[in-house]
């Protein structure tokens, strides 16, 4: 590139720099939100969010409404949960891959409800002596099992 050709460059683009400014500082002004808030009063505010389909509560509204619907959430008694709670079986594939530890498994099956505590069951696993028996591969197991019936089926000997 020659020199002409660079200032006829620079040249174009400090034309189009300032027809850019020019345009941009002359145009009209818009005002930030921030700026229109602070110009309207919140009867205004209130009145352009309802216009355009909003619904505005107070904090006192809302927290009225919100503990309303609180009794509808509650649960039935404990005593009911808990019988449904025993009819519910759950049932997992469990898919071990190598590498993975007994506290691996022991989560992936806590995870699935099958048992409650996986440092329960890595701690069984370690006492029992069958850290190292763990093979891969893909065992079904179900949350009706005790902990006896789910070692016999991840640790075939």
């Amino acid at each position: 590139m020659t020199s002409k050709s660079m200032r006829s460059f620079a040249g174009g683009l400090i034309v189009a720099a300032t027809l850019c400014g020019a345009v941009y500082f002359s145009g009209p002004a818009k005002a930030t939100t921030k700026q229109t808030a602070e110009k309207l009063s919140n009867e205004e505010m209130k009145t352009l969010l309802a216009e355009e389909g909003y619904v505005i509560y107070s904090e006192k509204e809302w927290d009225q409404l919100e503990a309303e619907k609180e009794p509808a959430k509650e649960a039935p008694n404990k005593n009911e949960e808990t019988k449904q709670d025993e009819n519910v079986i759950y049932r997992t594939i469990l898919n071990v891959s190598l590498g993975m530890t007994s506290i691996d498994v022991g989560r992936s099956l806590e995870k699935a409800k099958i048992i409650d505590n996986a440092r329960a069951f890595s701690t069984e696993v370690e006492k029992r002596g069958l850290s190292s028996k763990l093979k891969p591969g893909i065992y079904e197991v179900e949350s009706g099992m005790n902990m006896d019936q789910i070692l016999s089926v991840m640790f075939k000997k």
